[in-house]
């Protein structure tokens, strides 16, 4: 897996434990040592898709300075997932990495286990499908971390690339991490992935989560050229700024 596709995966993985507000807008910096590398943005709002309540998510992430000249990364994914349940029902995959281009629009049908890709056209999926922005915050929304045990883990079904995987995440335990804005309870959850060039190993990822409001304020990727650091950088409900507790 190439160093981009690896920014990519990072990226996604990077927004995906945030709560449920009507208009939030979070940003991070990514961080090689004290180096910034880059930045995401995700918006998500409520709407409405063919006349029933959506929540849709709007996530940018860009390579800057010396990394966007070496990487050229800017990436859009968008999804809309139905309110009540938080299953996708269309997603977008809109890829931009140096001269390689991507772009795929999916539709879900969730009543018939069956999706529509620009790309691929019809297919049979496994029941209750996510995809790979919607993952975890179906994660969330079904409550999977209450009452998990230490190093117990789930796995769901996900569509991304136009290809169906599997996602698992295992839970770490608790820990208390200092950050600017204090010291911070949180789980700690590790998703497993094929590590292939970049990463040490398929554990490599970790996710430190706010116990109370259940944002990432930290997430660290220990990489065979080095850790890479996300950080919270900015966050904001109905165009209030919040602090992460």
């Amino acid at each position: 897996m190439t160093r981009k596709v690896y920014y990519t995966v990072l990226m996604v993985l990077i927004f995906s434990f945030f709560a449920e507000a009507k208009k939030e807008i979070i940003s991070f910096h990514l961080k090689f040592g004290f180096i910034k590398g880059g930045e995401a943005v995700l918006i998500i709002s409520d709407t409405t898709f063919q006349q029933k309540k959506a929540v849709h998510y709007h996530l940018m992430g860009k390579t800057t300075g010396l990394t966007d000249k070496l990487f050229g990364v800017n990436d859009i994914y968008e999804t809309t997932v139905d309110a009540s349940t938080r299953l996708p029902l269309k997603s977008i995959r809109n890829i931009k990495e140096g001269k390689y281009r991507w772009y795929n629009e999916t539709l879900y049908y969730h009543d018939v286990d069956s999706i529509n890709s620009q790309r691929s056209g019809w297919r049979s999926v496994p029941k209750n499908l996510v995809d790979i922005v919607s993952v975890f915050f179906y994660f969330i929304h079904l409550h999977l971390l209450d009452g998990m045990e230490l190093g117990a883990s789930i796995t769901l079904p996900t569509f991304h690339a136009d290809k169906i995987d599997e996602v698992t995440v295992r839970y770490l335990g608790d820990q208390k991490i200092s950050t600017d804005l204090g010291k911070i309870d949180c789980y700690v959850l590790a998703p497993t992935v094929n590590k292939g060039k970049l990463l040490k190993r398929s554990d490599g990822l970790k996710f430190f989560i706010s116990k109370e409001t259940q944002l990432p304020v930290l997430l660290e990727f220990d990489m065979r050229v080095g850790a890479l650091r996300a950080e919270l950088h900015h966050y904001q409900i109905d165009g209030k700024g919040q602090a992460a507790r």
